[in-house]
C-alpha cells in the first residue's frame, strides 16, 4: 500500500523510515509551498485554519503522487483540529479524489479505536508483530535524535560567524540520522551531528537575547507555515527555547497524561478546565519562560484558532505581572514572510534596549 501523513518540521524522516519498514509503500509528502496553499485554500472552506489548508493542500498533492492512504492525529478537547481528519475525507470524496485519511484519536482517551486502526496498518504490510514493534521503537528513537539536533541548533545558530552554516550543518546531520537503521547507527548519527554541530565556526564573545517559543504545534513546528521564522530569530542572534517538540507531544499525548505543572502555572490566570489545543499551555510556558529570566516570548498561532485566541486575551496580564514582553503572530495565507521580519526587527530592537535599560539600572543600585 502506497501510504503517506503530513509534514510536520523533520518528523517526516522519521515517519518514513517506519512506513518503509512496516511493509508499505511511503509517498513522502513535499514540503509545504505556495502550491500547497493555494490547493488547500481553493477546496477548504474560508473560516478554516492555515494547518487545516496546508494539510488539505498536501493530501491533494500526495494523491497526485500515488498515495492511496494517509496516517495523521486526531484530537480530544474543544479544539476542532479533532474532526480535522474527517473534514478532510469528506472534502476529498467531494473531490473525487480516491485516498483514504485515517486519523488516530489519542490511546489514553480511545484504546479500542487506536488499536484498530494500528493493526490495520500492521497487517496489511505482512509483517510480525514483534517486527511492527521494532520498527516504532526505531522510529522513536530517530524522532528523539532529530529533536535532539534541531535544538542544539536553536543554542548554535546565534554564534556563528558565517550567516547559514548552522543550518546546513543541520542538514547534513538530519541526512545521516534518515541513513541510519538500527538503535546503534542512530545513536552513532546523533552524536555525530552534534559534533559537527559544536564544530560550527562560533563567536562565544556573544551575549544573544533568549526567546521562548509558544503556540499551536503546527504553526510552532513546521517551518514553512511560520516562514522559518525560527531560523530567521537565530541569524538575527536571538538564541530560543520551542516549548513543543515531536516527542514531547507524542509523549504526552500516548504514554502519560497531559503536563500537569503547566496547567498549574496557568490556573491563576485561567481557572477553567483546559481550552483545547495548546492554549493553555501557551499561558503556562509563559510563566515558565519569566521564571526562567528570558527576555521575552513569541506566541505562533493560526488565525481564528480559538484556544490561542483567548490565551492571547490573557498573555497582556502575564506580561505585565510578570514582567516580560510577548509578541503574538497570527498567521494566514496572507502572511508575508516580510512583515514577520520586520515586527521581528522590531520585537529584537525593544528586547535588547530593555535588556541594557534593566542593566543599567541593577549597575546603579550596586553602586
Amino acid at each position: 500500500m502506497k501510504i503517506s501523513f503530513p509534514r510536520m518540521g523533520y518528523s517526516y524522516i522519521a515517519f518514513k523510515w517506519l512506513i518503509e519498514n512496516i511493509g508499505h509503500e511511503c509517498v513522502v509528502p513535499p514540503e509545504p509551498s505556495k502550491r500547497t496553499l493555494d490547493l488547500g485554500v481553493r477546496y477548504a472552506p474560508e473560516f478554516a485554519c492555515i494547518p487545516f489548508k496546508i494539510l488539505l493542500g498536501t493530501y491533494l498533492e500526495v494523491a497526485e503522487m500515488g498515495a492511496e492512504l494517509v496516517i495523521t492525529s486526531g484530537g480530544v478537547g474543544p479544539c476542532r483540529a479533532g474532526y480535522y481528519w474527517v473534514m478532510h475525507q469528506n472534502l476529498l470524496a467531494d473531490l473525487g479524489v480516491n485516498l483514504k485519511v485515517i486519523g488516530f484519536e489519542p490511546p489514553l482517551h480511545h484504546i479500542g479505536d487506536f488499536w484498530n486502526k494500528l493493526k490495520l496498518v500492521w497487517k496489511t504490510g505482512g509483517k510480525s508483530f514483534k517486527e511492527f514493534i521494532r520498527a516504532l521503537h526505531i522510529t522513536w528513537e530517530k524522532l528523539k535524535a532529530i529533536d535532539d539536533l534541531e535544538m542544539l541548533s536553536f543554542k548554535v545558530r546565534p554564534y556563528e560567524i558565517n550567516r547559514g552554516e548552522t543550518t546546513r550543518t543541520l542538514w547534513k546531520a538530519l541526512e545521516m540520522i534518515d541513513q541510519a537503521s538500527t538503535f546503534q547507527t542512530i545513536a552513532e548519527a546523533r552524536n555525530e551531528g552534534m559534533l559537527l554541530l559544536n564544530s560550527v565556526s562560533q563567536d562565544p564573545s556573544r551575549d544573544p537575547l533568549k526567546v521562548g517559543i509558544i503556540g499551536e504545534i503546527y504553526v510552532v513546528l513546521e517551518p514553512a507555515a511560520n516562514h522559518y521564522l525560527q531560523i530567521m530569530l537565530g541569524e538575527a542572534g536571538v538564541e530560543i527555547d520551542r516549548s513543543i517538540y515531536i516527542t514531547g507531544y507524542c509523549g504526552r499525548n500516548t504514554i502519560r497524561t497531559p503536563d500537569r505543572e503547566l496547567f498549574a502555572l496557568a490556573r491563576p490566570y485561567l481557572n477553567e478546565a483546559p481550552i483545547g489545543g495548546h492554549g493553555t499551555n501557551s499561558i503556562g510556558e509563559t510563566v515558565l519562560y519569566a521564571r526562567r529570566g528570558f527576555d521575552g516570548v513569541i506566541q505562533l498561532a493560526p488565525f481564528a484558532c480559538i484556544p490561542e485566541v483567548v490565551a492571547k486575551s490573557i498573555l497582556p496580564r502575564v506580561s505585565r505581572e510578570l514582567d516580560i514582553p510577548v509578541l503574538t503572530f497570527f498567521i494566514d495565507e496572507q502572511t508575508g514572510k516580510a512583515g514577520i521580519q520586520t515586527r521581528i526587527e522590531a520585537f529584537i530592537d525593544l528586547l535588547q534596549k530593555r535588556r541594557e535599560r534593566r542593566r543599567m539600572q541593577a549597575g546603579e543600585l550596586a553602586g
